[in-house]
């Protein structure tokens, strides 16, 4: 009998596809008000430093062959810097945002504004409160989109009658992870990564139906926002200090692609939270 050597299993090889994603620059980012636990007005944030490692996420994409388009900026909105809150867009129409707090509410309007002027005019006010794909995150055959905190569940119902996309409703329970964006990403179209604890038992048990080979996150790198990421299907531009989470993705044949956002993160945001993708 001829014994046939063992071999390794091989890791995937990961095939990254060109985004084109929006972005608005933090000239006028400041902790001014406190509307997520991640925020301290006490303490303030570096605006200067902000705008720095802003610049270095927008150069990343760049490198990484990712077009990136610009909303400019409007004083006396600190957090329209977190251009995914904007809208949804998918098959070259947007649904827009209408946010929970006053102090983001102009943000909406804003980014449905650029919209219409640069290539998408088809767009949804919506009657439902939602802020974007912080809470409305897309694969290829599905949109995951998170409540609990920010979203309404009927912004789903709105959400997939105007796109006709099919949508998967998600609750998240911990006051950490108040964006679906902040707990999940996407990896390529058709798998996500994630952090279980951030759900409620029967969205964990939804996520593990329908992804079983999904990446999980640990506590440790989800507190970091390590899985408020961005992935083009091989490269992952994620925060430096999710290491844990670095380590398992260079293991599932993704390149991270670490990044220093943490003055951002003094107002609750990460990488994903930078960038709108414009889906044509």
């Amino acid at each position: 009998m001829t014994v046939m050597p063992a071999t390794e299993p091989s890791t995937p090889r990961r095939t990254a596809l060109r985004r084109h994603y929006l972005m608005c620059r933090p000239e006028h980012f400041a902790v001014t008000y406190a509307i997520n636990p991640w925020m301290d007005p006490a303490a303030g944030a570096d605006a200067g430093r902000a705008v720095a490692q802003w610049e270095a996420l927008r150069a990343a994409y760049l490198s990484l062959g990712h077009e990136v388009s610009l909303i400019d900026p409007i004083e006396g909105l600190p957090d329209m810097v977190f251009a995914a809150n904007g809208a949804l867009v998918v098959g070259g129409r947007a649904y827009g945002a209408r946010f929970t707090f006053a102090e983001r509410a102009a943000e909406g309007p804003a980014y449905a504004d650029w919209l219409r002027k640069n290539g998408f005019p088809d767009v949804l006010p919506p009657e439902h409160t939602n802020e974007g794909e912080g809470d409305f995150l897309t694969l290829d055959h599905v949109i995951l989109a998170g409540t609990g905190f920010r979203t309404d569940i009927a912004a789903h119902q709105e959400a997939q009658e105007f796109l006709g996309r099919p949508v998967v409703t998600l609750r998240l329970i911990d006051p950490r992870f108040y964006h679906l964006d902040t707990a999940l990403f996407p990896l390529g179209g058709a798998n996500v990564a994630y952090f279980p604890g951030a759900f409620s038992p029967g969205s964990r048990a939804v996520l593990e139906r329908l992804f079983p080979e999904a990446v999980i996150a640990d506590e440790a790198d989800a507190a970091v926002l390590g899985l408020n990421a961005v992935c083009d299907g091989r490269n992952v531009v994620v925060n430096a200090e999710a290491a844990g989470l670095i380590g398992t993705l260079r293991e599932h044949g993704y390149e991270p692609v670490p990044v220093d956002l943490s003055e951002l993160r003094k107002a609750g945001g990460g990488p994903k939270c930078c960038t709108l993708e414009l889906r044509p």
